[in-house]
């Protein structure tokens, strides 16, 4: 693949990954509980799916829609942490969505200058690519620890996975990577 198209197809890649895979499953796992198990700790130390929906829109917010898109960095994440709810799930998710697409758009339009330009994020000196795969990155990181703890919540398995050929069918489909 010609450097340009690579160029091109890695902030898309981020944006499949976002917007396509990991916040339907955000999305999925927020339907499936109440408000209180949203906002449940395990123990003090622990983050809620509440923390966990906040912190990842002010990560894409800082280092995509602020940090690649230009807007004023508003974050203040220690209370992405602090916070102990009970903001209902819809709340969280449309929230969440918002962030998500504006960030997408962004992604979208990056060109291969704006991968090798270089930027200072949350005091780190890193490239628009750099920028772009942490996100996605830390995305999935907590995604898994969202699915995780509605799976320990709900007790049953959410079929979020169906591999090439799997003719059982395991719930609602939700792209697979």
């Amino acid at each position: 693949m010609p450097e340009t198209e690579l160029a091109k197809a890695l902030p898309l890649q981020g944006d499949r990954v976002l917007r396509k895979v990991y916040l339907p499953r955000i999305e999925r796992c927020l339907q499936e509980l109440s408000t209180e198990q949203i906002w449940w700790r395990p123990n003090p130390v622990s983050n809620s799916i509440g923390n966990l929906v906040l912190h990842l829109k002010g990560n894409v917010r800082q280092w995509i829609v602020a940090g690649l898109g230009g807007a004023p960095d508003v974050r203040e994440r220690d209370k992405e942490f602090a916070e102990l709810g009970p903001l209902p799930g819809e709340v969280l998710l449309q929230s969440l969505r918002d962030t998500v697409q504006h960030a997408c758009r962004i992604l979208r339009r990056l060109t291969p200058a704006d991968l090798a330009k270089s930027h200072n994020i949350q005091g780190y000196r890193v490239t628009g690519f750099e920028a772009s795969f942490h996100v996605a990155e830390h995305f999935s990181h907590h995604a898994g620890q969202i699915i995780l703890i509605t799976k320990l919540l709900i007790g049953r398995d959410l079929a979020f996975t169906r591999l090439p050929g799997d003719k059982k069918k395991r719930g609602r489909s939700v792209p697979s990577l």
